[in-house]
């Protein structure tokens, strides 16, 4: 016969564990980033819906949909200036994937000589100032007709989305194991078969969070913009620096925002691959 415990053992409970001091400190400081990060957008929204809201005042005294209803209206020309900013974006982002994925591959799985001069000079676009290489182009641009064209602020805005790219593709690569495309192939897959079915998958997560970088540099891009073009292609940057020039500041702070919309909806798709196992987040590989 099993013997039943007794009150005593049955009232003993178990002692709770004290929280880990590591996990509240990690808690707390992603917090705070999330408060720090956060906290200048707070004007920026009181902006947007201020009517009035004189200095020193804390909060405006009036509230306002004017300034949306300002950045909605066909006579700002905001809308035509997402598309087109989006349009010139999509088609960096494109572009500059198709040249980083077999660079990266390159960087990433060989090693050759003048292998550290190729990623200076990769690199190059980012370290020189813009203004400078940008003139240069800006002048070959206009020989060839493709100065004032949204093709010409496209390819302009490769020399700075290009390199980021790159850097990403070699990190994914330098960690890629290309035996499961020998594998592929020795059960009778093609090429691109094996790209699609094998490659693409194993380098997506880097591929995306490359996409996001380039896409980011792309969208706010002012400088490369405004050379090349020579004002004839207004993207949101362009108009943001005229309303902000003409101190309408709750029109500047309502297209604040919507400059920043692409990036925070690009951040929560692609949250997952910036925050998993990937090595994208890398350099170059050694």
């Amino acid at each position: 016969m099993i013997a039943r415990p007794t009150n005593a053992i049955q009232g003993i409970r178990p002692k709770r564990q004290p929280p880990d001091l590591m996990r509240v400190l990690s808690y707390g400081i992603m917090v705070g980033i999330v408060i720090t990060i956060l906290f200048p957008l707070v004007p920026i929204v009181l902006w947007s819906f201020s009517f009035r809201w004189p200095f020193p005042n804390l909060f405006p005294d009036e509230l306002s949909l004017q300034a949306w209803q300002s950045v909605f209206s066909p006579t700002n020309n905001v809308i035509e200036a997402v598309v087109t900013g989006g349009t010139i974006a999509v088609a960096a982002t494109a572009l500059s994937l198709l040249i980083a994925i077999p660079s990266g591959r390159a960087l990433g799985l060989h090693k050759f000589r003048g292998k550290k001069l190729v990623e200076f000079l990769i690199l190059a676009p980012v370290i020189v100032p813009s203004m400078a290489s940008v003139m240069g182009i800006h002048i070959a641009f206009i020989k060839f007709g493709l100065a004032g064209t949204i093709l010409g602020v496209t390819l302009a805005h490769l020399i700075p989305t290009t390199p980021y790219a790159v850097t990403v593709m070699s990190s994914v690569f330098a960690n890629y194991d290309p035996e499961y495309e020998e594998q592929a192939r020795t059960l009778g897959a093609g090429p691109i078969r094996t790209f699609i079915h094998v490659t693409l998958p194993a380098i997506l997560p880097g591929a995306m969070v490359a996409g996001f970088f380039a896409f980011i540099i792309s969208w706010g891009q002012y400088i490369v913009t405004l050379l090349i073009s020579g004002g004839k292609i207004i993207t949101v940057p362009l108009l943001l620096v005229t309303f902000a020039n003409e101190r309408l500041y709750p029109i500047t702070a309502a297209l604040c925002l919507v400059f920043l919309a692409p990036s925070v909806v690009l951040l929560l798709l692609t949250s997952r691959s910036l925050t998993g196992k990937s090595s994208a987040l890398g350099g170059f590989a050694p």
